[in-house]
């Protein structure tokens, strides 16, 4: 498959900017950043020094990214480094790794779209991964990867019907189903922005090399963990007609303007050519 390649001039950082401050976090917007924690990233939103349950993380990475997450909480919020919520935008082991662990240390709600409630209750394991998709090694090894649910019942709740976000007065969640049934991504209208989780990334998430050295390129959602093709197509569909300014994925470089918009739009036109695999467990017959 031939994914879409960016510019590094599409790239939403500030490279400078960030390395100025101790938080380890690549600022997106005055009050929305990301931090990548080894394959995948989390994202945080509120203006800094907002203070305690002030702010918003949104998905928690893998179980070694507690040290991480809890320093740029500090840091960029000050006090006790504690959220309103947590929000995650599917529960892939990935997305979830420090999920019990922080929810429970913080004492805070956690919001996910209702179809994706049984996979952090404890009910129901995903699908296994496709190692036949992709060609790179992280595919290879995908069977590896967890698959059964965590256990957050005690303070788990569907995301508002209204599609509000809980705590992100501006932002307004879109099912965007395909990599997980209740796969979920954020939009802000004011500027423009998407935070879309793993409907689309911007790096070839199967490839370990890509994964580390985060070459940037428009590519649909990660295969080994993608069951329903026809889904993950609309869902993208969906994203590219919004017109984004800045999209800020589950795994790779936050992107912007005009560059990633044709990268998008491109993506969206030409899904099945682009992003679907050809064989594999969960390749379209």
């Amino acid at each position: 498959m031939n994914q879409i390649p960016l510019p590094e001039t599409a790239e939403a950082e500030n490279r400078a900017a960030d390395e100025a401050r101790d938080d380890g976090v690549r600022e997106i917007a005055p009050d929305v950043g990301y931090r990548q924690l080894a394959i995948v990233n989390v994202v945080f939103y509120g203006p800094p020094a907002a203070g305690d349950g002030n702010w918003v993380l949104i998905d928690t990475g893998v179980f070694a990214s507690g040290p991480a997450i809890r320093h740029a909480a500090h840091a960029r919020f000050g006090g006790n480094g504690k959220p309103a919520c947590i929000i995650q935008t599917h529960g892939h082991f990935d997305h979830v790794g420090l999920l019990e662990t922080l929810s429970s240390e913080w004492n805070v709600p956690v919001y996910a779209h209702p179809l994706e409630l049984p996979y952090l209750n404890g009910t129901h394991s995903y699908p296994p991964a496709d190692p036949e998709v992709g060609g790179g090694l992280l595919a290879l090894l995908s069977p590896m990867f967890p698959t059964r649910p965590v256990d957050v019942s005690s303070r788990l709740h569907s995301l508002p019907d209204d599609h509000s976000v809980p705590f992100m007065p501006e932002f307004r969640w879109l099912h965007t189903p395909g990599h997980a049934p209740g796969h979920i991504s954020l939009w802000r209208e004011r500027d423009r922005l998407l935070i879309a989780g793993d409907a689309v990334v911007t790096t070839a998430q199967e490839s370990v090399y890509a994964a580390v050295m985060q070459k940037p390129e428009m590519h649909g959602p990660p295969m080994y963990f993608t069951p329903d093709w026809a889904a993950a197509r609309e869902s993208v569909r969906a994203l590219a007609a919004l017109s984004p300014e800045t999209v800020i994925t589950g795994h790779g470089a936050a992107m912007r303007g005009p560059e990633m918009r044709k990268a998008l739009d491109q993506l969206a036109r030409d899904f099945d050519d682009i992003a679907v695999p050809k064989a594999g467990r969960h390749a379209p017959s």
